[in-house]
């Protein structure tokens, strides 16, 4: 079982804390032959999967190697331009190697600030008065469980499916805010969480979490 991540979101629904516990590494290597059945597109100073799928390879996935040498940007080290090497017939077979993207401070900002006013509309669609908003989001691979305080901040967990008890690691994470940021006489409302305590706290309540469940802390 594992827990993701732990995100804290302020009540203006900016990201003022995120901590990425346990991301799997996600790579795929294997040869190709000509014409390239993947189409890749050079987005974010990196050439990413736009279409097609195949052998575990997903839109979204980074070209991170070409024949064993790593790829920066869209080039090789050699200073080739690995678009340019794709559409030459004579450089097949090729071995090209995948992996997932790691999320920039810039994606999990820009996410954040998406999931807030889906919050608000979710409450808003609610046939029932006094909607508490999305508590969990469910996909194929994890589960995002949301708890937001009287104050209006949330406090996000992403998990597997099979992960118990995230309802009530949430209000424990929150315990741990209240506790280490809040009693923090530098700390202010609405800006980046940056306590060294709180941070240290949090790890060793995910790891007791995981090792032996919510039940025993």
């Amino acid at each position: 079982m594992v827990i993701y991540g732990v995100y804290i979101v302020s009540k203006s629904g900016g990201l003022i804390f995120n901590h990425d516990h346990n991301v799997p590494k996600i790579e795929v290597e294997k040869p190709f032959n000509y014409p390239l059945d993947i189409k890749l597109a050079y987005e974010n100073k990196k050439l990413v999967v736009s279409f097609g799928q195949r052998d575990g390879i997903n839109v979204g996935h980074v070209l991170s190697a070409v024949n064993g040498q790593p790829v920066t940007g869209r080039e090789l080290e050699d200073g080739k331009d690995v678009l340019d090497m794709l559409e030459n017939p004579e450089n097949f077979p090729i071995t090209l190697k995948f992996c997932r993207s790691k999320m920039t401070t810039n994606e999990k900002i820009f996410l954040a600030s998406m999931f807030y006013p889906l919050f608000a509309i979710a409450s808003q669609l609610s046939p029932e008065p006094r909607c508490s908003g999305i508590e969990v989001l469910e996909a194929d691979t994890f589960r995002l469980y949301c708890y937001q305080t009287l104050t209006g901040v949330k406090f996000m967990i992403v998990a597997e499916p099979s992960q118990p008890g995230m309802e009530i690691l949430t209000k424990k994470v929150y315990e741990l805010y209240a506790d280490y940021a809040l009693k923090n006489p530098f700390y202010s409302l609405e800006m980046p969480i940056r306590c060294e305590l709180f941070e240290t706290h949090l790890q060793s309540l995910l790891e007791a979490v995981e090792k032996s469940g919510i039940s025993n802390v």
